[in-house]
């Protein structure tokens, strides 16, 4: 007898778009695509009644619906059960919190920069209890000061360090040693080389080693949204659902030190130098970010990825709407495809609003 009902696994959700939906599969870090009318055949609960929906349903309809379930069972995103079963599997809590008023920071050196990573890491990432931090030199820098910040790291409670950095040495498999025995090193991104391509994926998402041909020497090349940026988790899509997944307590160093929620931002909160931690977390305008939701977003509200998807609030469409979408996304959730950003002629006010004329042929090179 084949089963009259069919359950979500609690770690799989379902992001209704205005085109298509997803099912997130937040354990596996992957998503399938399906038709809005089977999403909708779901009830609160993750329940799909076969029997009920078969008697709706004409023979050539039917046997679509019935593809479809062999589908979702093939790929474990469903299972059968029960009317007793369903009680014993709940609806998974998308309750967020986070241990720490600042989760990640972001720390830009150019050659004028003066940071001291050791001041930093005693007047900030310690009283924040930050556990992850990305730092990006636009300028060519040496083995020895990457080296000095990793080791601060490692005796650190912090948990993870992301790289950007400009090419100027060679990548020997000495280097690869080097990064792979460093175990908080989650990747390194090393710009403005030949060609673009993966040198190690690393292990278990660390020790990743990237080279880009982009050069990458202002914070103006942030908030790039693409599928390959997507963050299939729980904590993302959690998140995701009361906060902004690029601005929910971040707090970033300019390389000039200015202190700002994001680094491409323009509201400043003072030096971190001068600046007393207290008086940056106590400004209700540092983050007055911090709780716009892809929901509340124009367009990506309507987009089946927004809750796998990360945001930008530095550069939209429309700089006068905080709401606006992110400038730098060519996916249209209308059409249910994706388009090089920078070429579409709509978006050219924003661009020369921005001052990006450079980057924008740049980006049509690449």
């Amino acid at each position: 007898m084949k089963p009259q009902l069919f359950k979500l696994f609690s770690n799989c959700q379902i992001v209704i778009g205005k085109n298509r939906s997803t099912i997130c599969d937040l354990q596996r870090n992957k998503y399938i695509l399906i038709p809005n009318s089977l999403a909708n055949l779901f009830d609160k609960n993750g329940i799909i009644d076969v029997s009920e929906i078969s008697k709706k349903l004409d023979a050539t309809n039917h046997l679509i619906f019935e593809e479809y379930l062999e589908l979702l069972h093939k790929n474990e995103v469903i299972f059968p059960c029960t009317k007793s079963e369903i009680a014993r599997f709940p609806v998974m809590d998308l309750e967020f919190d986070y241990p720490a008023i600042v989760s990640n920071m972001i720390i830009d050196f150019s050659k004028n920069s003066d940071h001291d990573f050791g001041l930093l890491l005693t007047k900030f990432i310690k009283p924040l209890n930050c556990r992850h931090i990305q730092v990006r030199f636009f300028d060519a820098t040496s083995f020895n000061r990457i080296n000095e910040i990793v080791q601060k790291v490692n005796n650190s409670f912090m948990r993870t360090i992301d790289f950007v950095i400009k090419r100027d040495f060679e990548i020997s498999s000495t280097f690869l040693h080097w990064v792979s025995e460093n175990k908080k090193i989650r990747s390194i991104t090393i710009h403005s080389c030949d060609k673009t391509k993966i040198i190690s994926e690393g292990k278990d998402g660390f020790g990743v080693v990237i080279c880009t041909k982009q050069k990458i020497d202002s914070s103006i090349h942030c908030g790039i949204i693409s599928p390959n940026l997507f963050n299939i988790t729980i904590e993302t899509f959690s998140e995701s659902q009361n906060y902004n997944t690029c601005l929910n307590r971040k707090l970033a160093i300019a390389s000039n030190g200015t202190i700002k929620n994001c680094p491409s931002m323009k509201e400043a909160f003072g030096n971190s130098k001068t600046t007393k931690l207290e008086e940056i977390i106590g400004n209700k305008e540092f983050k007055k970010y911090w709780n716009i939701t892809k929901d509340q977003i124009e367009v990506c509200k309507d987009c089946e990825f927004r809750h796998i998807c990360t945001d930008c609030r530095a550069y939209v469409e429309n700089p006068q709407n905080r709401y606006s979408k992110p400038l730098k996304c060519g996916y249209n959730p209308y059409t249910a495809t994706w388009e090089e950003w920078s070429h579409n002629p709509l978006k050219k006010n924003a661009i020369a609003f921005y001052e990006m004329s450079s980057e924008w042929h740049q980006n049509q090179r690449f």
